[in-house]
């Protein structure tokens, strides 16, 4: 048997492109994007260029139209057979999971931007999990403040709840938001999603799983409810600059309002600041990324490899 082996002569599921490789896949892809959207999509510390846009989410976006579009053809096979249901659309979803600082929100808005713009997925849903934190209240009263963004620290049963009801094709759903000026979930607030064609769930352990039960009864994970996963990732050195330079910007902008609730930080010397920052990268957000996040970049079917420069070096595909 001819085993398909990796770089490293690995067994591999996946198919692995360099940039220029991946880029040639866009074909006659246009590009909708008009420079001051293009602005808006980066997020506070990355950097999108049109040249990302055209090597590397434009074939990315191509190539999530044909599976949502094979998935779409799947769906009303399977209605003609089993007959119709009450709700006759059944939504796509996408995850985005990666480390902090490594581009997820940036990511997810500009496959939203380019998915809603192919004629069968007009309309494109965006949701982070951070909306599914637990209050600080809780997280304080339970000891999980320092621990904020690790699995435990989220209301996992309203995740799924949401999920659910998203692929049931209920309309509409209601989900809660997250605020980073307030570093905690917002009591009166709420994102409404009615039933888009695509729904981008954007969270740190999205792609997370479990061990299987040994009875053999179901535990429903928020990777279940993923027709397609991306992981984007980055060296951990790399990461770390970025979270320092996101910290340092937002010093000097957010910070600097005295109702922000880290708005202690705003005074912190430069030297101070980059001590803090590293600090807290490498107690809480280096640990979550080893314990928990990085275990599941397998698991996904589309991993994007970031170089320092925030641009993609590197796409593997997972064989179908």
């Amino acid at each position: 048997m001819d085993l398909k082996l990796d770089e490293a002569g690995r067994l591999s599921p996946f198919r692995n492109f360099s940039r220029s490789e991946w880029a040639g896949l866009r074909a006659d892809t246009p590009q909708p994007l008009q420079p001051d959207e293009i602005q808006r999509l980066q997020g506070l510390n990355d950097r999108l260029s049109i040249h990302e846009i055209e090597d590397i989410y434009l074939p990315l976006s191509r190539l999530l139209s044909m599976y949502v579009g094979s998935a779409q053809k799947l769906f009303r096979a399977m209605q003609k057979f089993l007959g119709p249901e009450e709700n006759g659309k059944m939504p796509y979803i996408i995850g985005v999971g990666g480390s902090v600082a490594v581009g997820k929100s940036t990511t997810s808005r500009v496959l939203q931007a380019l998915l809603g713009r192919w004629p069968n997925t007009p309309k494109v849903a965006l949701v982070t999990t951070d909306g599914f934190l637990l209050p600080n209240a809780v997280l304080e009263r339970e000891g999980l403040m320092g621990r904020k963004g690790f699995p435990e620290s989220y209301d996992l049963p309203a995740l799924l709840l949401f999920l659910h009801d998203i692929k049931a094709g209920r309309r509409p759903v209601r989900g809660p938001v997250y605020s980073h000026f307030d570093y905690d979930v917002m009591p009166n607030a709420s994102v409404e999603v009615d039933q888009p064609d695509i729904l981008i769930v954007e969270g740190l352990n999205v792609l997370q799983t479990g061990r299987p039960p040994k009875d053999g009864k179901a535990i429903p994970f928020v990777s279940d409810f993923f027709d397609f996963k991306i992981y984007i990732d980055a060296d951990e050195a790399i990461l770390e600059r970025w979270y320092v330079e996101r910290f340092m910007r937002l010093r000097d902008s957010a910070f600097r309002d005295p109702k922000a609730y880290f708005h202690r930080y705003s005074s912190l010397s430069d030297e101070e600041a980059d001590a803090t920052a590293r600090s807290i990268w490498r107690s809480i957000n280096l640990v979550n990324l080893r314990e928990n996040i990085l275990p599941t970049r397998q698991r996904a079917d589309l991993i994007l490899r970031k170089g320092g420069d925030h641009e993609v070096e590197a796409v593997s595909l997972r064989k179908l």
